[in-house]
């Protein structure tokens, strides 16, 4: 049998799931006569879940609060004392009811499924942060394990980044105890801080909904509830590397949980043997559904893509759109590249067509390979 193609897509948001991106790819290239292997990847945010059920992992449920409180029904996945919790189950966009809710939006849900994980014997804990629609940091998700925050008189502060503002003490000292028989993993591709210009406020909020009237407010949230929190732990970290992560959930795990942070893409492609199975791999298909200079910066494709070229083996780049010119491409050791926004002519025609589109591409990888790599 000719040596397979491996095919990484990941997310195609707001169209595709990475399982259904790479697939439609694969079928493409066995429909020419080629050997293809999905192997669809995740950074650590939303698909991350599904991505590891390929890798051994088993899909538990649990019922927990939502971002703005309403019941959800949420996932995480075990292999034998390690869960993986994905943020974006309980408390991330999909998650809302309906429109965004910046200022009160809270992670209270992803804490519920940690204390799942821990009723269920895990104590190797691995938080997956991204696609969030919280900017609380991680207040929410501390409350959950049993953390008390209070205002200057008080009483307990609700839910959500804005209430933060009135954040005047935090009692770590009644969170779980199995909290410090466990070992928390930070993972992510957000390397933010928690605070200023480049902070979970400032950067992600109005990606969440928030106005710039309501960014001020979570920033000033959070500078409240930093200082809260390292009054009561002895240290600051909301400058460390991740503390931004998923609207400051970062900071509460890094601070709080004692977490360490781990890059998304690294953890992912290591549990689902990327590596390993580059080595018979004839070509690689990397992509998303906007492939550029973000995708450069610790994304999952680019994680395949620099693993493939230290085997040797040859990568293309198969996405939504590509906003990368054909040199920047070269220097990310890409051979190739297709866009289907590019080959159908339009955004709409490319998002209602796009697993056909991806198959017809599939099916012109093969030939890419018989002439040595070359486009």
């Amino acid at each position: 049998m000719n040596a397979p193609i491996l095919v990484c897509l990941d997310k195609f948001r707001g169209c595709l799931t990475a399982e259904e991106a790479s697939a439609a790819v694969a079928l493409g290239v066995i429909a020419a006569g080629g050997h293809a292997v999905a192997m669809p990847v995740a950074d650590g945010g939303e698909g991350t879940l599904a991505a590891l059920t390929g890798a051994g992992y088993r899909l538990l449920h649990a019922d927990v609060r939502g971002p703005t409180g309403r019941p959800v029904r949420a996932a995480f996945a075990v292999r034998g004392t390690r869960a993986v919790i994905e943020m974006a189950q309980a408390s991330g966009l999909d998650a809302l009811p309906g429109r965004p809710a910046p200022l009160v939006a809270d992670s209270h849900g992803t804490g519920e499924l940690i204390r799942a994980a821990l009723d269920h014997g895990c104590l190797d804990l691995v938080l997956a942060v991204g696609g969030s629609a919280t900017t609380d940091g991680g207040a929410g998700l501390l409350r959950a394990l049993g953390a008390r925050i209070t205002d200057a008189h008080g009483v307990p502060v609700g839910p959500g980044g804005a209430a933060l503002t009135t954040a005047a003490h935090i009692d770590l000292s009644t969170l779980d105890f199995r909290l410090r028989l466990a070992r928390v993993s930070l993972v992510s591709d957000v390397d933010n801080p928690l605070l200023g210009p480049a902070g979970a406020a400032a950067v992600f909020a109005p990606q969440k909904g928030a106005s710039p009237r309501d960014v001020e407010v979570l920033e000033r949230g959070l500078r409240q509830f930093a200082a809260v929190v390292a009054a009561a732990t002895g240290r600051d970290l909301s400058s460390a590397a991740g503390a931004g992560a998923a609207g400051g959930t970062g900071f509460a795990a890094l601070a709080a949980l004692g977490a360490q942070r781990v890059p998304g893409a690294s953890f992912v492609l290591g549990e689902l043997g990327v590596e390993e199975a580059l080595r018979g791999a004839s070509l690689v298909v990397v992509g998303e559904g906007r492939f550029d200079e973000q995708s450069l910066r610790g994304k999952a494709p680019v994680g395949v893509a620099a693993a493939a070229r230290h085997h040797g083996v040859p990568v293309v780049v198969v996405a939504g759109e590509v906003r990368l010119s054909a040199d920047r491409l070269r220097e990310a050791g890409v051979v190739a590249a297709w866009s289907l926004l590019h080959r159908a002519g339009s955004l709409d025609a490319a998002i209602s067509r796009a697993p056909a589109l991806l198959a017809e591409i599939g099916r012109e990888l093969p030939a890419v390979v018989a002439r040595g790599g070359a486009a």
